[in-house]
């Protein structure tokens, strides 16, 4: 899985919450670039500003500062611009997937309204769409049939990333996607993404779970307090990092990993 062409560039971005004295500034001055076929990490404890960042690389949130580029066009002349020019390439996977499915919908239901809408088909031929894309992530038909509440943690998970595959994107952005489920699901879903890659995908994984971040990802950027502190190929990270941060999230990790990196901080 060798880089593409470059597909999205972040340059400089910034997000500050309220004004003044109140002021919060969730990401400073980040910049990251996104190739085709490349999988992505973004690593960081709870309120790094990672996930801030991924939600506007998705559209989702308006930067305060700084400029994104798609394919080479600055896309960021306002929030529904961005969203409505790139709707269909950039797509996103939130950590709570009950709540990002509509209760009242079968996950049938729920993908093929998706198809509809990005694909402009009639009924029949949406739904057909749609079930062959949650048999490719393991939801069989009884199960496509249920509503959320009916599901599994881990069955939500893999409705909500057959929606957002249903418009074709060029780039998922998937947010803490196997926090909220069991260890046997996050192992199907990563096998699932692992496998989007070799159809020239492009996955940027937010998560604070480094085994995750590493099975995954070819690069990563290290995330703390809103800034990136330290970024590169993945295996080099993990194998030597050189910031402290980063040290010290290694070392968390508990098995023979985080035992290796807590002797390096020991003999440092």
């Amino acid at each position: 899985m060798g880089k593409g062409d470059l597909l999205m560039d972040v340059k400089n971005v910034s997000v500050t919450f309220g004004t003044g004295a109140s002021a919060v500034e969730a990401v400073k001055h980040c910049s990251i670039k996104v190739h085709e076929g490349e999988p992505i990490g973004i690593v960081g404890e709870s309120g790094s500003g990672k996930s801030t960042l991924a939600r506007v690389m998705a559209g989702l949130q308006q930067p305060s500062a700084g400029e994104i580029f798609f394919r080479g066009e600055s896309t960021y002349k306002g929030i529904k611009s961005y969203q409505n020019g790139n709707r269909n390439q950039v797509q996103m996977v939130f950590q709570d997937p009950y709540g990002s499915l509509n209760p009242q919908l079968t996950g049938l239901s729920a993908v093929a309204e998706s198809v509809r809408i990005h694909k402009k088909i009639g009924r029949d031929e949406s739904e057909a769409n749609a079930l062959e894309l949650l048999q490719r992530m393991g939801i069989n038909k009884i199960d496509a049939l249920k509503k959320p509440r009916q599901l599994s943690g881990g069955q939500r998970q893999r409705v909500s990333v057959a929606r957002a595959l249903s418009a074709s994107p060029s780039l998922l952005l998937a947010d803490e996607p196997t926090s909220a489920i069991d260890q046997s699901a996050q192992a199907q879903l990563l096998k699932l993404f692992y496998g989007l890659l070799d159809d020239n995908f492009s996955i940027v994984l937010v998560s604070h779970d480094l085994g995750v971040i590493r099975y995954l990802t070819k690069r990563v950027y290290v995330m703390k307090d809103g800034v990136f502190v330290e970024s590169g190929d993945t295996e080099s990270i993990f194998n030597n990092p050189q910031e402290d941060y980063t040290k010290l999230l290694l070392a968390s990790i508990p098995g023979e990993l985080g035992k290796a990196a807590r002797a390096k901080l020991k003999r440092g």
